[in-house]
């Protein structure tokens, strides 16, 4: 319901990929527009997975709504010199060699979302699953944090939309790129959904933690706020609990 946010989905020991189906689905269902920049998984992947949640991204690709970038697919049309719409650069036109930055890639964004006349859609979404690929494509972190930048100045700021943008993190790894990534995201971000696997190992009925924290700290003189849930995957949803009380213990 908030405009002009940017929320970072962050998963460590654990895959947080659930949190972004359910966003897609969320601003799918609430009549957005959704760019939706996917490095990570094919087309068919997160339409079976949304398929599941009720809503139909084929249909909302074709009313409009929807503008999907399958990195996958993009990547191989340029290895390979072929041109998904002639004439026109590649958003990933960096892994070509040309140029380092990361300019195709958020004219790509802008152009989805700048809403042509008569646009029925609402507030305007970029969702990117996942940004740490870009890192392992060959970008630096700079040009990564200045897309993101410049996402948020468009997105959030001048189309009044909203950003939600996946990373992975690891706090004992030696990839010092990717933290840096993502402390600097998780400074200039408005919220933080912190998905982490259990320091215990596997428990079939307590599939992670997460950790929500309200950037109050952003805007206002307040400390942030921190709540900590415990979660279970199941086929077509999420269930949250307090820690200590999921169906094992009880």
């Amino acid at each position: 319901k908030e405009k002009g946010k940017f929320t970072l989905l962050r998963d460590t020991r654990t895959d947080g990929s659930f949190l972004v189906h359910h966003f897609l689905s969320f601003y799918l269902r609430a009549g957005c527009k959704v760019c939706f920049v996917a490095l990570l998984q094919s087309f068919s992947h997160y339409s079976i997975v949304a398929q599941k949640l009720g809503v139909s991204l084929a249909a909302a690709k074709e009313r409009g709504q929807l503008v999907f970038l399958e990195g996958l697919k993009s990547c191989l049309d340029l290895l390979f010199g072929e041109e998904e719409q002639p004439g026109q650069p590649s958003p990933l036109q960096f892994l070509s060699g040309g140029s380092c930055d990361l300019r195709a890639l958020f004219d790509f964004v802008r152009e989805s979302l700048s809403a042509p006349a008569g646009d029925s859609c609402k507030g305007p979404v970029l969702l990117v699953d996942d940004l740490s690929v870009l890192l392992s494509l060959g970008a630096a972190p700079v040009a990564v944090l200045d897309f993101i930048h410049y996402c948020r100045v468009c997105v959030c700021c001048q189309l009044k939309g909203n950003v939600v943008v996946l990373v992975h993190s690891n706090e004992d790894s030696e990839d010092e790129e990717n933290e840096l990534v993502v402390n600097s995201l998780c400074h200039h971000s408005d919220l933080i959904l912190w998905a982490e696997g259990l320091a215990t190992g596997f428990c079939k009925d307590v599939h992670g933690q997460i950790k929500i924290i309200k950037r109050l700290s952003l805007r206002q003189a307040e400390q942030d706020l921190v709540q900590i849930y415990q979660y279970k995957i199941q086929d077509r949803n999420v269930t949250f609990f307090a820690r200590g009380l999921s169906a094992a213990v009880l």
